[in-house]
């Protein structure tokens, strides 16, 4: 988790900024990888349904008969403004850095409207007026190598570039995944948070059931009622369930394989995942005793991260009855 930071307002509570981001790849079929392989090649594919109806983008099975469609027209690269919404302030990642419109727009030959950017002044855009493709520089094969819309001319359009044969059909894409937020910690959370930059780990325990949950929660989801009690834990526990991380992937800070683990700390009543290592991966196992290994104090925060990982300690494994109900 991010290192969180001192909220400004009157809550006491702590919130940082968080960042999550990855490439998701898709891998296409038959249909949609002609279309893809056609935007790359400055064409357009549409998909003739089993009613007549001609759209675009192709749907990969028929609405109407459930069945795999088969039947792709090229359709033109110009067409009709059904319907538009105003940009103002684009945010990052929007197709382009200044204001725009999302408009539905109907390409000839089709009979069904597809959503893309168009660029153009906001007094000149109305239902009904003609725009016609502006392709992206370089076309790779997603639907990005349409830059946008703009108003269609007179001219005769841009040149069909010449296909290279060795280049073969697209047959798959990768989408950059980037959601940003901002994580408020409650009160519980924060104290927790501030207690790891003490070095200590805190859970809260519920005056009802006596349950001590770490990290800490506002409510007993037994019971319903106020985790009032503060507890301080024993910085030692035991591997309750593991998996063992083989697949390398973006990002990556640490060389599989390596182990991710629920720990259950002494005096615990519910595990948290963290690493295990200083010992190989094959023999980590349910029921190992293990301890918190804390980064050097000059580089705490209010972070889980200031425990960089857990290792084995030399004592006998936990009878299995002490966690089985934490599977």
């Amino acid at each position: 988790m991010t290192q969180t930071t001192e909220s400004t307002n009157d809550s006491g509570c702590l919130h940082a900024p968080i960042q999550v981001e990855f490439d998701y790849t898709r891998s296409l079929g038959s249909v949609l990888s002609k279309f893809m392989t056609g935007l790359r090649d400055h064409q357009v594919y549409a998909a003739k349904l089993s009613d007549g109806s001609v759209v675009c983008p192709p749907p990969e099975y028929d609405p109407t008969t459930f069945e795999p469609v088969n039947d792709l027209v090229v359709v033109g690269t110009q067409g009709v403004v059904k319907t538009w919404a105003w940009v103002s302030e684009p945010v990052t990642d929007q197709p382009l850095n200044r204001p725009f419109a999302y408009a539905m727009i109907q390409l000839d030959g089709t009979d069904e409207p597809f959503l893309h950017a168009l660029d153009a002044p906001q007094d000149q855009i109305k239902s009904g007026m003609r725009v016609q493709i502006r392709w992206a520089q370089q076309t790779q094969g997603d639907i990005r190598d349409i830059a946008c819309f703009e108003p269609a001319d007179d001219s005769p359009g841009q040149p069909v570039p010449a296909t290279d044969a060795a280049q073969g059909g697209v047959t798959g894409l990768i989408s950059p995944v980037r959601l940003a937020y901002d994580y408020a910690a409650s009160p519980e959370e924060s104290k927790f948070f501030r207690g790891l930059a003490e070095g200590k780990i805190l859970g809260q325990r519920c005056p009802k059931c006596q349950k001590v949950y770490v990290p800490p929660r506002g409510a007993c989801p037994v019971d319903g009622v106020p985790t009032d009690e503060e507890v301080e834990l024993a910085q030692r526990g035991t591997v309750t369930t593991f998996c063992i991380v083989n697949v390398p992937f973006l990002g990556q800070k640490i060389k599989p394989p390596y182990v991710s683990a629920y720990v259950l700390l002494d005096g615990a009543d519910i595990a948290f995942l963290h690493l295990i290592l200083d010992c190989p991966a094959e023999e980590v196992r349910m029921g190992m005793r293990v301890e918190a290994v804390w980064k050097p104090r000059d580089e705490w925060g209010t972070t889980i991260e200031n425990i960089s990982h857990f290792r084995p300690i030399d004592e006998p494994d936990a009878d299995y009855d002490t966690y089985k109900q934490h599977l």
